[in-house]
């Protein structure tokens, strides 16, 4: 498929499986920079690429200011910069910190939760032996 040159919201929405709610929320935070004709956006091919990074990076648990800075620095130059990248490796770094801690908490809540579901399972089966050693009585 031919990348066109320009895209309306609603194009871009579908394109993306976002609503145009969320296209107008990334362009009042300054993320889209769509022109006008009257009242109608006109979102070139960089704001499609933007919106594709926006999301991409929401899927690896990037913020939005996070993303804007990482914009900011693309912006300064015609191709990107050591700044940019040096920036995005933190990024990452602190993302993937996170999401160690993150699996390390999962794992910590799944041991306590078999734990707990295996004093329940002891429990249960006492007082089922105690009912019926009742009942025999």
């Amino acid at each position: 498929m031919a990348l066109k040159k320009t895209y309306s919201i609603s194009e871009l929405a579908q394109e993306f499986d976002v609503t145009t709610r969320s296209v107008r929320f990334y362009e009042d935070q300054g993320l889209l920079k769509p022109s006008r004709r009257g009242q109608t956006r006109i979102f070139s091919s960089k704001d499609r690429v933007r919106l594709k990074l926006i999301l991409r990076g929401k899927r690896m648990g990037l913020s939005l200011a996070e993303t804007k800075e990482l914009f900011d620095l693309w912006d300064e130059t015609t191709s990107g910069n050591e700044k940019q990248l040096l920036l995005m490796l933190q990024t990452i770094t602190r993302r993937r910190q996170a999401l160690a801690q993150q699996k390390e908490d999962i794992a910590i809540v799944e041991m306590e939760m078999e734990n707990a579901e295996a004093r329940c399972l002891e429990a249960l089966s006492e007082l089922q032996t105690r009912k019926q050693t009742a009942t025999q009585l």
